[in-house]
C-alpha cells in the first residue's frame, strides 16, 4: 500500500514493490502532467489532461451573458485517465489513514478484513456521488418535470458539473479494476467484483456517449443511495454484529429502486423517446434515437435489474437459512436437560473403597475351632 512506512525494502520493480509503492509512483505521474502547465510548449497538451474539453459558449440574445456547455469526444479519453490517477491516489490515503486504523481495533480476519475494506472505499465513494448527484439534480428541477428525461433529444450540451460528474465515475470504476491487483483482492473474490465494476462503466460509458446523461443521473442517485445504506450497513455489522437494523431498511429500498429503474427506463425508451420529433441515427448529431438502439438499451438496463434482483433473493435466502439455523441450535440447547454425574455402585462380593468384606461373620477361633 502506498504511503506506508516498511521496515525492509522488497526488491524493486517487484511485484510486491509496486503494490507497496503504487501511490507514490501514480503521484509522480500526476504531478509530472501538473509541471506540464509551467511550460508554454507542453501546456496545451497538460490542459487536454486536466480540464474539461469540448467548451461550447451560447449566446440566446444580446441582453444576456453568454452560457458556457459541454460536448464529449475523443479527449475526454485524456481527462478520464488523469482523474483514474487521482482516484487510485485517494484510495490509498483512505486506505491508509481511515481504514487501515479501524483494521487494527477491530481485530478482523482476512475474510471480513477484505469485504471491511471493499464496503469502506465504497461507501465513501457512494456518499459523494449521491450528494453530488442530488445537488445537480436540484438545479434541473426534475421532481417538478420527469419529461425533461426525453425533451428536446438528443441531450448533446451539458452543463459542467454534469460532464466533469462523469467523467469522475468513468474514472473511479476504471481505477478500480487495477485496484484489484494493489489491494491484493482474493482470488474468489475478483469475479463477484469484476462483474459490478464492468456493469458500472457499460451503463454510464453509454449513458455518456449516447447523450442519454440524463436519464443516467436520475438512475444513479436512488441506486446510489441503496448502495450507500448496504455498505455502510456492513461496516455496522463488522464492527458489532447485533447491529443488522440496517440490511432490513436496505432489503426495502433495494426493491424499490429496482422497481423505479425499471419505471423510468420503460417510459423513456418505450414512450417518452418514441414519441419526439427528432427521430433516426446521426453520428455527426449526436443522434440514437431509432429502435433498435432504444430496445438494445432498455433489454441492457431489464437484464441488469433482473440479475440484481436474482442476486438480493439469493442474498436474502442465505440469511434467512442461517437465521434459521442459529434458532434450531438455540432451541436444541435450551430443552436438552443439564447432565447429572452418576453415583457409583459399590462392587460385587462386598468390595467398597477398595476394601473386600467377607460375608462370614464369626471369628477367626471359630473358624478355626470348626475346620478342625
Amino acid at each position: 500500500m502506498g504511503f506506508r512506512k516498511k521496515n525492509k525494502s522488497p526488491p524493486v520493480l517487484s511485484h510486491e514493490f509496486v503494490i507497496q509503492n503504487h501511490a507514490d509512483m501514480v503521484s509522480c505521474l500526476a504531478m509530472i502532467v501538473l509541471l506540464g502547465l509551467m511550460f508554454e510548449v507542453t501546456a496545451k497538451f497538460a490542459i487536454m489532461f486536466i480540464t474539461v474539453q469540448y467548451n461550447v459558449t451560447q449566446v440566446l440574445d444580446e441582453k444576456s451573458e453568454p452560457v458556457n456547455h459541454y460536448q464529449y469526444g475523443p479527449k475526454d479519453v485524456a481527462t478520464v485517465f488523469f482523474y483514474l490517477l487521482i482516484a487510485v491516489i485517494l484510495h490509498a490515503l483512505i486506505q491508509e489513514y481511515i481504514l487501515d486504523k479501524m483494521n487494527r481495533r477491530l481485530h478482523l480476519s482476512k475474510t471480513k478484513h477484505s469485504k471491511f475494506n471493499e464496503s469502506g472505499q465504497l461507501a465513501a465513494f457512494y456518499l459523494f456521488s449521491f450528494i453530488w448527484g442530488c445537488s445537480i439534480l436540484t438545479a434541473e428541477d426534475f421532481a417538478t418535470n420527469p419529461t425533461f428525461l426525453w425533451e428536446g433529444y438528443p441531450h448533446t450540451l451539458m452543463v459542467f458539473q454534469v460532464k466533469f460528474f462523469y467523467i469522475c465515475q468513468i474514472a473511479y470504476w476504471l481505477h478500480a479494476l487495477p485496484e484489484l491487483y494493489f489491494q491484493k483482492v482474493r482470488k474468489e473474490d475478483i469475479p463477484r467484483q469484476l462483474y459490478y465494476i464492468c456493469l458500472y462503466v457499460v451503463h454510464i460509458t453509454g449513458a455518456y456517449v449516447l447523450n442519454l446523461h440524463r436519464l443516467g443521473l436520475v438512475l444513479l442517485v436512488p441506486h446510489y443511495l441503496v448502495e450507500l445504506l448496504f455498505h455502510a450497513s456492513r461496516l455496522f455489522y463488522f464492527s458489532d454484529e447485533n447491529k443488522q437494523k440496517g440490511f432490513t431498511l436496505w432489503a426495502l429500498l433495494f426493491v424499490i429502486a429496482r422497481l423505479l429503474t425499471l419505471t423510468l427506463s420503460v417510459l423513456t425508451f418505450g414512450f417518452g423517446l418514441p414519441r419526439t420529433d427528432n427521430q433516426g441515427f446521426s453520428l455527426a448529431e449526436g443522434n440514437f434515437n431509432v429502435l433498435t438502439v432504444r430496445m438494445t438499451c432498455l433489454a441492457a438496463i431489464c437484464l441488469t435489474q433482473a440479475w440484481m434482483m436474482w442476486k438480493f433473493i439469493n442474498f436474502q435466502l442465505k440469511k434467512w437459512r442461517e437465521h434459521s439455523q442459529n434458532q434450531a441450535s438455540k432451541k436444541t440447547k435450551a430443552v436438552s436437560p443439564k447432565s447429572k454425574p452418576h453415583k457409583r455402585e459399590p462392587a460385587k462380593g462386598g468390595a467398597a473403597n477398595g476394601v473386600v468384606k467377607s460375608e462370614d461373620k464369626t471369628s477367626p477361633r471359630a473358624r478355626k475351632a470348626k475346620a478342625s
